[in-house]
């Protein structure tokens, strides 16, 4: 079962915490200008189109769009316009195990969820969509219903930068399952993670043919590159256990080839699944690449 944040945590914001979370907000509605608003708005185009408006004819026009009715009553041509339906449903599905309170660089990997959460949250909302949240570790820790308002933004914000599990484990099948259940009409699902667990393909495939499922992997350099500087201890945040490495070791060179290579594998496994795939790491430009997959999407004209 999950446990509702609001309740279990009464202890009110420091001003450290709230003015990172203002921080966010600046920076993400500051990003959400016409152009990134359009990027999505074209990635989006909504589940359908529904009728607008009829008016008069116009050179160019599609004849098969004319309304015979009105144009034999006005003695003119009049056509039929219609608009995609534009209302969309928004869950954003973050990863809050142990794994992801890490960071080499500014920034630790929930702090970059939380960012991207917040940018793509307020884009939603000037499109006049609903978003939500389900945040999970190996279960699913708290769920905020899809709703509108920057109030809600906020929450949604503040609750993937403060809840703090006590898990250490990561499991994508239990928060897809859960929202089987909660979510009955399709929505765009943002699955965010490290992705130490990839999940099952059947449950993969049975959410992404019913919702619009986007994985975005974020990943911190030290996971991908290790300097040489000798002998350094790690801790593997999933496990607690510590280990003592030489960096300049053929161990290191493998294991970082290794993490390349599953990155790629990674990548080839969402798209195999019919799932989006963007790949962000916590020292890069997120936002480039959020919009490079908005652009990759429109042109393959999926909706």
């Amino acid at each position: 079962m999950y446990r509702n944040v609001e309740k279990s945590n009464t202890a009110l914001l420091d001003r450290e915490l709230i003015a990172q979370i203002k921080g966010i907000q600046i920076r993400a509605k500051h990003l959400v200008n016409s152009s990134f608003a359009g990027e999505y708005k074209s990635a989006f185009k909504g589940r359908g189109i529904e009728f607008d408006e009829v008016r008069q004819y116009q050179a160019g026009d599609d004849i098969r769009s004319i309304d015979w009715n009105v144009t034999a009553r006005a003695n003119a041509p009049f056509i039929k316009v219609f608009r995609d339906e534009r209302e969309l449903t928004v869950i954003f599905v973050v990863d809050v195990s142990a794994s992801n309170r890490f960071g080499s660089v500014k920034k630790f990997k929930n702090e970059v969820s939380a960012e991207i959460t917040a940018l793509l949250a307020y884009t939603a909302l000037r499109n006049n969509d609903k978003v939500g949240l389900v945040i999970f570790s190996d279960h699913v820790e708290h769920y905020i219903a899809p709703d509108k308002g920057r109030g809600h933004v906020w929450r949604l914000i503040r609750s993937i930068l403060t809840y703090e599990s006590n898990s250490t484990k990561t499991s994508l099948d239990v928060p897809l399952e859960f929202l089987q259940k909660v979510q009955k009409g399709r929505s765009v699902m943002f699955l965010i993670s490290d992705f130490q667990d990839h999940g099952k393909e059947n449950i993969l495939k049975t959410v992404s043919r019913k919702h619009d499922l986007i994985a975005v992997s974020v990943a911190d350099p030290l996971e991908i590159e290790i300097p040489s500087i000798g002998y350094i201890e790690l801790e593997d945040s999933e496990t607690g256990e510590a280990i003592l490495i030489n960096t300049s070791s053929k161990v290191v060179s493998d294991y970082l080839k290794h993490n390349k290579r599953s990155k790629k594998e990674e990548s080839d496994f969402f798209n195999s699944l019919g799932v989006g795939y963007i790949q962000v790491k916590t020292d890069g430009n997120y936002i480039g690449e959020v919009i490079k997959y908005f652009r990759s999407r429109d042109k393959s004209g999926r909706n």
